[in-house]
Order: structure tokens, then sequence, then C-alpha cells
């Protein structure tokens, strides 16, 4: 028999692994494992079991939200043996996995876990840390991990909402230089992320359109500050039509992105706390998690990626 760690975030969403846990433990022996089962503790408990665990586990399946996703890929980067991660959805966005289609219904994305196929994907490097899907900077960037996570139980996106209202007469701006594939920009920006995924905070295809998961490049946007109010309604009006606007935005794909401040910067890593930097390194990872997710998704991003390739 293969045997499994599996690690949930008994907090994640609104508890939603609690009435299906024995159904989920029922999928995962059903498909030939012995099962051991950890729920965290606190915060970063899913990166210091996955580091520290010493036992010849095949798969580890975790669920939770972002950041507990986050937390295991970190750890199983790492580590020195890899092994596969499955991946249950359980909190209020799930970006990554809305990307990989792993169903956010517990039992499905459970089968996912044990019947699915192993897919490589690129992981980001942040300096020492590491990141599944999105780095980023800037304005309300500090709203996903300064929200409490019973208010985000409670009134999922609207807490999101109450709390980057807070902020909107509060927008900081940084001068950065960017450095990449032999470029350098100077700017001032009031955001900037660095993605390798099809949503953003739940927003589909506001990271540009052509994402693939497993190319080596991550897709990079950056907003400059706004002069006035009308180049704020038109930064405004671009992001909702899912369009970059030239004027005020810098988009390109890159594997290697270099950030550079006179003043440390808040990062924001998956959702979670990225630390305060004045110098960032960020290098793509090419396929270097593999992640279960189901036959038919990995065949169209495989087909995808030819018919990029071939444009």
């Amino acid at each position: 028999m293969k045997r499994m760690l599996f690690i949930y975030n008994p907090n994640a969403g609104m508890g939603a692994m609690k009435g299906s846990l024995s159904d989920i433990v029922d999928i995962f022996v059903k498909g030939g494992y012995e099962v051991t089962i950890y729920p965290t503790q606190a915060c970063q408990d899913a990166l210091r079991k996955t580091m520290s665990f010493t036992e010849d586990y095949d798969l580890l399946v975790c669920s939770g939200g972002d950041g507990t996703l986050d937390e295991v890929v970190t750890g199983m980067s790492r580590r020195e043996k890899k092994i596969p991660i499955g991946y249950i959805p359980a909190g209020t966005t799930n970006d990554f996995a809305a990307g990989l289609q792993i169903s956010k219904h517990n039992l499905e994305a459970a089968r996912t876990a044990v019947e699915g196929v192993p897919f490589t994907c690129d992981v980001g490097a942040f300096n020492d840390d590491f990141f599944v899907y999105i780095a980023a900077f800037g304005l309300f960037t500090d709203v996903s991990y300064e929200t409490s996570q019973s208010r985000k139980n409670t009134l999922g996106y609207l807490a999101y909402l109450l709390e980057g209202a807070k902020r909107i007469f509060n927008i900081p701006s940084y001068h950065l230089a960017v450095t990449h594939d032999g470029e350098k920009i100077e700017d001032d920006f009031v955001y900037g992320m660095i993605t390798n995924s099809r949503s953003v905070g739940g927003f589909k295809g506001i990271t540009g359109p052509g994402v693939i998961f497993d190319d080596g490049v991550f897709e990079v946007t950056l907003i400059k500050t706004p002069k006035n109010p009308i180049e704020v309604n038109e930064i405004i009006t671009s992001i909702l039509a899912k369009q970059i606007d030239t004027r005020h935005m810098y988009s390109f794909k890159s594997g290697c992105v270099t950030f550079e401040s006179e003043e440390a910067i808040p990062w924001t890593l998956d959702g979670e706390f990225g630390g305060t930097h004045k110098k960032v390194v960020i290098e793509n990872k090419m396929k270097s998690l593999q992640i279960m997710i189901n036959k038919d998704a990995k065949e169209q991003f495989a087909l995808e990626k030819k018919e990029a390739e071939e444009k």
C-alpha cells in the first residue's frame, strides 16, 4: 500500500473540511493509500511539517487556502527528496487551483489527488523564499494577510473589499529600478505583480492572455503612480477591461526580474506577508513542482503550450 501525508488547515474557508473529512479520507484509502493526517495548529505549521517529515511518503495532499498551499510548496521546494502534491482548495479565493482546473468541491478535488496525473509546473524563487503563483507589492496587497480568518470565513470577498476600502485614501508610491532580460526600468509605482496564474483575487484574465504554467517565465505587470484623478480612472478602466494601458503600465514576460529601491518595500507571496525588502530577485524555477491534476486538464495545457510555441 502506498503512503500519504495529508496536511489540512481546519480553519480555512468556513471550516469546510470538518464535515467532509471522513469522506475525503475514505477516498484516499480506496485509492490505495495508507493515510497520515496532520491538522495545522498555527501559521507556518504546514511549512514546518512539510520540511521536517522523514517518513517515506508517496504523496502529500494539502487542504486549505492559498497560504496553506504556499507553505507546503515552499517546504517541498526546500526538501532534497521531493514528492508530488495533491491539493484540495478550501480557502476564499483559490486562484491557483482554479487555473489548474482543480475542483472547488472537496470530494472531487480529493479524487483528483489520488486518481489524477502529476503536472510539472513552475515555482517562483523570491530571494531565499518561494511562491506558487504571485509575488506582489503596493496597492491593497496587505489586504489578504491583514484580514482576519474569521472575517474571511464570515464575509468572503466582502471582507477583502471592506479592508481594501480603508486604504483607498492612503495609497503609497514606490520608486523602483526594475531589471529584466538586459533591460532596466526606473519609475514610480503603486502596484506590481509577478504571476503564474490566470486569475488574481478571483478576477480572471487580469494577468493577461496566454498564461502557460510550465513555460519558464512569469507574467509581470507594473502600474505607474497616477498623477491625477483622470489617470486613476484610466487605470481602473483598463483593469476592469482586462487590458494593458501602456501609458500607465508596464507588462512583460520574464524568467528573472530584479527589483531595487532606496526604502524597504513590503511584499506579499500568495496572499501571505513576504517581508520588507530593498532588493528582491525573483527567478522562475521551471517545472520544479509536481501537482496532481485531471488528465483532461493536463492534455489541454500541453496543447495550449504547443500552440503558444508555434505562434
